[in-house]
């Protein structure tokens, strides 16, 4: 069972569309890291919300940022351990 509570978030991007900074809930975090960037705009049809994946670090926790295209929106997903601390807990 999960508990879910609904947050707003905005993320910031710097002239090329990169995450910079993501702004939820009255905190404000800078983006250090970027980890990864999926982008699936030519792998759906338009019709479908094509997307772009982010993978980022902000104040030292790992989050998934996804911005919806066609609808100019982002989600933003916290994730768990970061890959490196996944080798050291085997």
């Amino acid at each position: 069972m999960f508990n879910l509570s609904a947050m707003t978030s905005t993320v910031s991007v710097d002239t090329v569309g990169r995450p910079r900074e993501i702004r939820t809930d009255g905190e404000r975090l800078a983006v250090t890291t970027l980890e990864s960037v999926r982008d699936e705009t030519a792998a759906y049809p338009a019709e479908s919300e094509p997307r772009t994946v982010f993978v980022v670090t902000a104040s030292g926790r790992r989050y998934r940022l996804v911005h919806l295209l066609r609808t100019r929106r982002w989600t933003v997903e916290e994730l768990g351990v970061p890959p490196a601390g996944l080798a050291r807990a085997a």
